[in-house]
């Protein structure tokens, strides 16, 4: 049975119900938007309009496109070989953090510049403090080892009115911490994100994207493309994703009041025991596991926090009942 057409992913309807990326893509609306789209729309097999997801151009245009007409960004670039992802999973894991904080406030998502948020790993993108600033006026702080990547999402955040103020970000000097150098003393959050490298190894990447184009549809020969992009901390990391998510159990441990919901995304199911062994040595108080899908790709959400249910009360009196005014 062939795959559906790519305008039209698998399980699209399994997005949170505030994704704006459930429908399928209106391409004459988003060209109308951003007209350089249109050099990269096809008709597919299917006969629906589409573009080539095996084209890292056509990857691209379309994230502009979409970042104009459903996040008010008229700027955004990143430099060749940098991450270029897909927005409609990015735009999931911010709502499902604005239901983990609706969830302590009484069902409601806190709102506005007091409630702060740490992206770990911003990327060249930045794109998950754009999608948490436009829909819930989110302030973020964006880290990555990456000076070239801190520079890329600098310059989005200053080429954009509407994101001025509202994103920081930061270097971390360090390539083996993830908190220390960038939590400065005193400072606090309401969540952090993490979307972290869940290959073990280079090879481990560049098999994943043969895998990836040939399901694509691209030509097997020759170097892989990485149709999304991605440099080498962006991808991988000794030890792959566990290790890494494990590091931020770590170092969260040593700050359980800096922050109310410490998150990360989990690609591989079997890092899970791992992880949750991890949090249970680091002795967190509460432990949610999140199953998220888009189209045939499947993650989690793991999010954990060391306050008490008298912490938590406390934290949401002092900062989301202002925001919420």
């Amino acid at each position: 049975m062939p795959p559906p057409p790519a305008n039209r992913p698998a399980g699209k309807d399994t997005l949170h119900p505030r994704n704006r990326h459930r429908g399928r893509y209106d391409f004459p609306q988003l060209i109308k938007s951003s007209p350089a789209l249109a050099a990269f729309v096809r008709i597919n097999p299917f006969g629906d309009a589409s573009v080539n997801f095996a084209d890292p151009a056509a990857v691209k245009a379309l994230n502009q496109a979409l970042l104009r007409h459903f996040y008010g960004v008229d700027y955004w670039d990143i430099p060749a070989g940098y991450l270029c992802p897909p927005i409609p999973g990015r735009a999931d894991y911010v709502h499902c953090v604005a239901d983990l904080l609706a969830a302590a406030n009484g069902g409601a998502v806190p709102r506005g510049p007091a409630v702060a948020v740490l992206d770990v790993g911003v990327g060249a993108n930045c794109i998950y403090p754009i999608i948490g600033h436009q829909e819930y006026g989110w302030r973020f702080v964006g880290s990555d080892i990456d000076p070239g990547a801190v520079r890329s999402a600098q310059r989005i955040v200053a080429a954009n009115g509407a994101l001025a103020g509202a994103i920081d970000c930061r270097l971390q000097p360090a390539a083996n911490r993830i908190l220390d150098g960038i939590v400065r003393p005193g400072e606090v959050f309401d969540a952090t994100m993490c979307n972290p490298p869940f290959h073990a190894s280079l090879a481990e990447a560049t098999a994943g994207t043969r895998r990836k184009l040939a399901n694509l549809g691209a030509p097997r020969a020759g170097t892989p493309v990485l149709n999304f992009g991605g440099q080498n901390a962006e991808l991988w990391s000794p030890g792959g994703e566990e290790a890494f998510v494990r590091r931020l159990v770590q170092e969260s441990r040593l700050r359980p009041a800096a922050c109310f919901w410490y998150t990360a995304l989990v690609s591989k199911k079997e890092t899970l025991p791992g992880i949750h062994r991890a949090l249970k040595q680091a002795a967190a108080a509460d432990v949610q596991t999140i199953d998220m899908a888009q189209g045939q790709k499947k993650s989690r959400l793991v999010a954990w926090t060391y306050l008490t249910a008298a912490q938590q009360r406390a934290w949401r009196q002092a900062r989301w009942a202002p925001a919420g005014r």
